[in-house]
């Protein structure tokens, strides 16, 4: 794997200050960051998130910054789609500015199938605005969201028919989801915008994070058939087994592992 490809997502370490949260990954080896969308890492509203200084923070420690963990498309429903695009905006330009290739979207709340009709306008609008500034939106695959619902958010995917507007492909978040990741895949193939790395399994007692490599994803397909199809992007580590081994010591074994593949 080229490590140029690797990013960490800092979501493991979303209430530690940056100068810690970035030296922890520079020290690692990683270059690239993904950065989870709430303070202290990132907010949208220009008067919490300086991304000019939140830029020149990065480049003190040799970093960029790869993908910006935002959830616009979240709150559609409650504050209408002018309010939530003006949401989208403020992320694809800030996402622009730091030279990020990828921004996550939420597509609204819930798993009801019957949202996604209203969502599509929404969504091509964002999509036009996210090519104009070579910026990718990516839906993660999550319970309580249509994007853990493979046939559903296809149906959105499709419809809103842009190279910019997608899957963000989490095979663990699908596997705690009850979905076969490789199953997924073969939907969500040639519509991948960013991907999550962690590993796990289901045991007895349900499903587990594990440290990467010692769960029952199988990266090395993963990463054969994602490339395969034509995807360029990042591979972002999502480290989240903290609890069990403090990251400062997994999160360098993670690297080790992921870059042998």
């Amino acid at each position: 794997m080229n490590p140029e490809r690797i990013s960490a997502c800092t979501y493991a370490v979303r209430e530690e200050p940056l100068d810690a949260t970035f030296q922890l990954i520079a020290r690692a080896g990683c270059r690239k960051v993904d950065l989870w969308g709430g303070l202290p890492n990132y907010s949208n509203d220009p008067a919490e998130c300086d991304v000019v200084a939140l830029k020149a923070k990065a480049c003190e420690y040799g970093l960029t910054i790869g993908n910006l963990g935002t959830y616009p498309g979240r709150k559609i429903a409650d504050v209408g789609s002018d309010a939530e695009m003006l949401e989208m905006t403020r992320a694809i330009d800030n996402a622009a500015f730091l030279g990020s290739r990828s921004i996550r979207v939420c597509p609204g709340h819930g798993e009801d199938p019957g949202i996604v009709a209203g969502l599509i306008p929404f969504f091509e609008q964002a999509a036009v605005y996210a090519e104009s500034k070579g910026v990718y939106l990516g839906m993660e695959n999550h319970k309580g969201s249509i994007a853990g619902n493979p046939d559903v958010v296809m149906k959105l995917v499709r419809a809103v028919a842009s190279p910019f507007f997608g899957i963000l492909y989490e095979p663990a978040n699908l596997m705690a989801c009850g979905v076969d990741y490789k199953e997924a895949y073969e939907a969500f193939k040639g519509w991948i915008t960013h991907v999550h790395v962690k590993d796990s399994h289901c045991t007895a007692d349900g499903y587990e994070r594990t440290m990467f490599g010692e769960g029952s994803i199988d990266w090395a397909w993963c990463i054969a058939n994602v490339d395969g199809s034509g995807y360029t992007g990042d591979y972002a580590l999502e480290y989240e087994v903290e609890k069990v081994v403090p990251i400062a010591e997994g999160f360098p074994i993670w690297m080790e592992r992921f870059l042998a593949l």
